[in-house]
């Protein structure tokens, strides 16, 4: 046994998460290893038959205040805390009775499952553990002469660390535990403050000075961007093991790529009230549409852009049936994601084995505010969500003409689906359905260029169809463009230096335009 190999001869366990409990304690009682212990861990050791210890009878102390107070106790934290070959810590031990606690085993109160179940403000506070992280983080400082345990899952990293090792716990693992109860402390105490920030009502301040974030690696991926990339998937909440909640009924693996681009398309279709179908490819939308019934959307989506749709991401707002299932069924998807899927639905899907089929469970509220997130060099960009898309009273009707009533139905539903697309974003639709989108190009000419191509080529008529631009048009370029086609209406932010250039460019073609006031990059 080398100078970094130390014996476990006593053991604190206080654990809210018994599972594989009782098999790790047998472990240890039968390794001559002293068990103690506090309330229901304790019970659930003699009701096994495994002898334990109260913490109150080897501090003298009773538990008191219904548990609050049970071992924030000098002989617990003095046992924990001692630097065993400090001559100055050895004399205070014996001085003061103080036997050494070699392994601290502590799950603690399961405070971020009974605040993600919106459990009451008392409730979420008793959950609020505070002699468990103490322990935690003095056994992990200390971790030189102690063994700390935080996750069920590490009781057999010590009990073969014990059984190759005489008993004994090595300096590498010991140190490796630390790190990962140091990591659960911090996980711990961002869920409380974040909780309780919320409580005490100072979420006004959308961007705090302080930014804590804690994620939970909720999945590994098959792969990241690449295949050669490695990636997961983390979440914020410990109730989600897949991203908006979401259940995956069958298929693959997910990649990286999935979830980003099944993400896109979950935001996009939960953005509208009527049967809604949003196909994605490359995290851009290559076909929307609206419709009294699924699968008419699903054909109306479908048929803006067939070449895109294949390889996609497909989002449904409503519980998917036999009928759009069987449309869906011989077009190769990567992902189908809607609220529910019906049992006719998924045994139709279930012949393809490789289809990632997930069940959502409820939309997306699209007003819901949230950070958005981006890592670069050396820091965090922050900002809060895109959840507006403009106030119908500030909407002004720029031109001599004003839109159809059908024709601003239309651009109301070419922007929502704009402010989706990566810019610069041109976006035409024509009764309730895309007929082309332009994304991601440096020019906006160039997005409106695409956008009536790919309506061309699709065999669809852009006569008297809606035009959508996430920003402002900088010259009239994109009008005459949009005449050209038969565009009759656009709508647009507005607030270019050419906008007189703009407006009579449209009023000389009979184009009305809207302007919004609001613009929508997305990057």
């Amino acid at each position: 046994m080398s100078h970094a190999d130390l014996p476990i001869k006593r053991a604190l366990l206080s654990v809210s998460d018994k599972t594989g409990l009782v098999e790790f304690a047998t472990f240890l009682h039968a390794s001559g290893v002293e068990l103690l212990s506090t309330g229901g861990t304790a019970k659930a050791l003699r009701d096994a038959g495994i002898a334990v210890k109260d913490v109150s009878e080897h501090t003298g102390f009773p538990e008191m205040m219904d548990g609050r107070i049970k071992t924030l106790h000098p002989k617990i934290h003095g046992g924990i805390l001692a630097i065993r070959d400090h001559a100055d810590h050895k004399k205070a031990m014996s001085d003061h009775a103080i036997g050494a606690i070699d392994l601290v085993v502590i799950t603690l109160y399961p405070f971020e499952q009974i605040a993600a179940k919106n459990a009451g403000f008392d409730e979420c506070i008793e959950n609020i553990d505070i002699g468990g992280p103490a322990m935690v983080r003095s056994s992990a400082k200390n971790h030189a002469f102690v063994t700390i345990v935080t996750d069920p899952a590490d009781y057999t990293v010590v009990m073969e660390e014990m059984k190759n090792n005489g008993g004994a716990t090595s300096l590498a693992a010991r140190r490796r535990l630390a790190a990962k109860a140091f990591l659960r402390s911090a996980a711990y105490d961002t869920a409380i403050s974040a909780w309780f920030a919320a409580q005490a009502s100072q979420t006004d301040e959308a961007l705090p000075k302080l930014l804590t974030l804690t994620a939970i690696r909720a999945q590994m991926l098959a792969y990241g961007e690449n295949p050669h990339q490695q990636a997961a998937f983390y979440s914020f909440n410990a109730a989600h093991a897949l991203f908006a909640g979401a259940k995956q009924l069958q298929g693959k693996e997910l990649s990286y790529n999935n979830i980003n681009d099944t993400d896109a398309a979950w935001e996009l279709v939960c953005e509208f009230d009527q049967p809604a179908v949003a196909i994605i490819k490359h995290a851009n939308p290559c076909g929307v549409a609206t419709a009294g019934t699924l699968l008419e959307a699903y054909q109306r989506a479908y048929a803006c852009d067939k070449t895109s749709a294949f390889g996609g991401i497909i989002a449904l707002n409503r519980e998917l049936d036999a009928a759009t299932a069987e449309a869906i069924a011989p077009l190769f998807v990567e992902v189908i994601i809607a609220p529910k899927i019906s049992p006719a639905a998924a045994s139709l899907l279930a012949k393809k084995t490789k289809l990632r089929v997930l069940e959502a469970g409820v939309l997306a509220d699209p007003k819901a505010q949230r950070l958005v997130i981006k890592s670069v060099a050396g820091g965090l960009l922050a900002q809060t969500r895109d959840n507006v898309l403009f106030d119908e009273n500030a909407l002004t009707v720029a031109t001599k003409k004003s839109p159809s009533a059908q024709q601003m139905s239309d651009l109301k539903m070419a922007l929502t689906v704009a402010k989706h697309v990566k810019s610069n974003a041109i976006v035409l639709v024509k009764d309730g359905a895309t007929i082309g989108i332009g994304a991601g190009q440096m020019s906006r000419i160039d997005s409106t260029t695409i956008a009536c191509r790919k309506a061309a080529d699709a065999g669809l008529s852009t006569q008297g169809a809606a035009l959508a631009s996430e920003a402002f048009f900088p010259f009239a370029d994109n009008v005459e463009l949009a005449a050209s086609h038969g565009i009759g209406a656009i709508i647009q932010p507005g607030g270019s230096i050419r906008d007189p250039e703009v407006l009579a460019s449209a009023d000389a073609y009979g184009i009305a335009m809207i302007f919004t006031g609001i613009r929508h990059f997305r990057h």
